[in-house]
């Protein structure tokens, strides 16, 4: 870890990670530093393209730098250095990068609390969600400027999954949350850099992956070292977001803060369908990975379950609890609304 923290003792010595040429720049350009939780191969769909476009829009006035998962700080310290002002800007979900509010807890993949990606906007924009997230990070000098979905939740295994009793002594690298779920059906939580994780598989450090759908199995290349692919998810969307520094981001003239939030939502809806598409279409026509399934009537007991951890998770505070409402008020609405919104 010692080799990622060299930049805090010569930060100017960091290599750029984005491929982008270097545009002239004048003396008063506004350049900021951003960290993703994504691998470059995973940024290039996730990240990437909206920050081009806001380079490219912003020109001599403002530049963002890319960082790629783990490049600057671990994930895990993603929301100290950027609270420092170490690094401008972030793009994880809460949970990972260990953030010290009440709402960590639910970012990544909080069990069932999403059925498909578009339950994530529906839940900020029309629920309340952006209200309390803003409320939360405010209180910590973060500026949260965006929450949007990315993929599903599935299990990447080298070994069949077709039970529950297949998960028992399963080594997974997942999520904190996530993880905190999974090991009442006997699944054993991994933490790793994430650029650690293909190797960890290959040699038998790890069992599997419930970190992704099978887009990214693909794409980052996890696909290469598992065999099989569960069809069952515990969640239907990862939720992630855009934060900066709050004064970085007040000191920012309020066209570029426009500009960013623009393309903040052009990544989210980017992904909506990048996501969505590949999702179906691996399952499909990927050669690499075998579909598994666990039966309904089986699965039906980490459903149950996941409900008795929200209601353990509302438990631990009031705002905690005002999210968890909010989470059964609108699932409670989409399974009354019927098909297409719940299958039952």
């Amino acid at each position: 870890m010692t080799s990622r923290r060299t930049f805090l003792k010569g930060a100017a010595a960091a290599a750029p990670a984005t491929a982008l040429a270097a545009p002239a720049l004048a003396q008063s350009t506004i350049r900021w530093r951003m960290q993703t939780y994504a691998g470059p191969a995973l940024a290039e769909h996730v990240l990437d393209p909206a920050i081009e476009m806001f380079n490219k829009i912003a020109g001599d006035r403002m530049q963002i730098e890319v960082f790629y998962a783990d490049q600057l700080v671990p994930t895990g310290e993603l929301f100290q250095a950027m609270q420092r002002g170490t690094i401008d800007a972030v793009q994880s979900d809460d949970d990972s990068m260990a953030s010290p509010t009440e709402v960590t807890v639910f970012g990544g993949y909080f069990p069932f609390a999403s059925r498909y990606s578009l339950d994530v906007p529906v839940l900020f924009n029309q629920y309340g969600l952006n209200e309390i997230w803003d409320a939360e990070y405010s209180k910590v000098g973060v500026k949260h400027i965006s929450a949007g979905a990315w993929d599903p939740c599935h299990f990447a295994t080298k070994d069949p999954i077709r039970s529950l009793e297949d998960l028992k002594g399963k080594r997974v690298f997942t999520f904190p949350t996530a993880g905190r779920f999974l090991a009442q059906f006997g699944v054993v939580p991994v933490t790793l850099p994430w650029e650690d994780i293909e190797v960890a598989v290959q040699t038998g450090e790890l069992d599997g992956i419930a970190w992704s759908g099978i887009t990214e199995d693909y794409t980052v290349g996890w696909a290469d070292v598992t065999n099989y692919f569960l069809t069952n998810n515990i969640s239907g969307a990862w939720i992630g977001h855009f934060f900066a520094n709050m004064e970085r981001w007040n000191e920012l003239p309020e066209d570029l803060q426009t500009l960013f939030k623009v393309c903040c939502e052009q990544s989210h809806y980017y992904r909506q369908h990048w996501y969505w598409g590949g999702e179906a279409d691996l399952r499909v026509n990927g050669p690499k990975m075998e579909l598994t399934s666990i039966p309904d009537s089986e699965w039906a007991q980490v459903e149950a379950a996941a409900r008795v951890f929200w209601d353990e998770i509302a438990a631990e505070s009031e705002t905690k609890a005002k999210v968890v409402e909010i989470f059964k008020t609108y699932n409670a609405v989409m399974e009354k609304a019927g098909r297409p919104y719940r299958y039952t």
